[in-house]
């Protein structure tokens, strides 16, 4: 087993397709395809189904792809000890949130420290965030809990309660404070299935014996917020991703506090890195020292 072939598997599962690996490496397809080829001939495996002009893993292929994510993302870091000061200058951050403003003081005081650093930032929920981070596709997360166990390193952000919102128009609005039965009256707009708002609201629904039935599922709290908008129906956010909209109106739950714990969260291993462990320190000064 070469390191060139491991390293012309991995591209193509990754790429998608072996003249896109060949693109990423910058050399010809039949040498990427000649390199694949004699690792499964070596060990007598097949990591490829080659179907149609289509490329997926096979069950073998997702194995060891776990494993070269590793390899390859510890070589990542090997290179960034070695050229320490160019990867703060010119590196990249790859960051998926669950809610991005958690994170603008941090970005902002970031960028002025290391504006040569090219930031990524994807939005996703809880399960997407996760899985993000075990797959080596995002460097830091950023979500609604304090993920349990010992695979991350966690630093929290805020905490605070979760609250129901309408359109300043909307029937709801003018109650200023309403149970959750009295708000499964009016149709809710509530987020997917993996989302830690709702996975909150079901916990405190089924406590109160109450089922919530959404007239509307809608993917990411962007699309929650324009359709509650639309005065199609009440939404559930955190304080601190409510933000200042004048089309909206608050409504405070009348039920115990569910407090929602947005923290900065990478995988132990990767705490290592150079730009993880310099945003870190950025966002660990931001929260011992909150005022302006």
């Amino acid at each position: 087993m070469r390191y060139v072939q491991l390293r012309a598997f991995h591209y193509v599962a990754i790429c998608g397709g072996f003249s896109r690996a060949a693109e990423a490496l910058f050399l010809t397809q039949p040498a990427i395809s000649d390199q694949v080829r004699k690792l499964e001939e070596e060990y007598d495996i097949l990591l490829f189904n080659r179907r149609n002009k289509q490329v997926t893993l096979t069950r073998e292929g997702e194995e060891l792809l776990s494993i070269t994510r590793r390899m390859f993302d510890v070589e990542q870091q090997a290179l960034e000890l070695l050229t320490e000061s160019r990867a703060l200058r010119s590196g990249e951050l790859r960051i998926v949130a669950d809610a991005a403003h958690h994170l603008v003081p941090v970005l902002g005081r970031f960028r002025e420290k290391y504006p040569g650093v090219r930031i990524t930032l994807r939005s996703g929920n809880t399960q997407s965030v996760l899985d993000g981070l075990h797959a080596y596709e995002a460097d830091l997360g950023v979500l609604g809990e304090m993920p349990r166990g010992r695979d991350f390193v966690t630093l929290k952000l805020n905490s605070t309660p979760i609250i129901a919102f309408a359109h300043r128009d909307h029937p709801a609005a003018t109650a200023g404070r309403l149970s959750l039965e009295e708000l499964t009256r009016f149709p809710l707009v509530l987020r997917e299935k993996g989302s830690k708002t709702r996975h909150r609201l079901e916990e405190l629904a089924a406590a109160e014996g109450l089922t919530l039935s959404p007239t509307i599922e809608a993917e990411g709290r962007e699309a929650v917020r324009e359709i509650v908008a639309s005065g199609a129906g009440v939404g559930f956010v955190s304080i601190a991703e409510f933000g200042a909209d004048s089309r909206f109106t608050p409504i405070e739950i009348a039920a115990p506090p569910m407090l929602m714990d947005e923290a900065l969260i990478c995988l132990r291993e990767r705490a290592g890195a150079k730009l993880v462990r310099a945003f870190f320190e950025i966002a660990r000064g931001l929260a011992d020292d909150p005022a302006p």
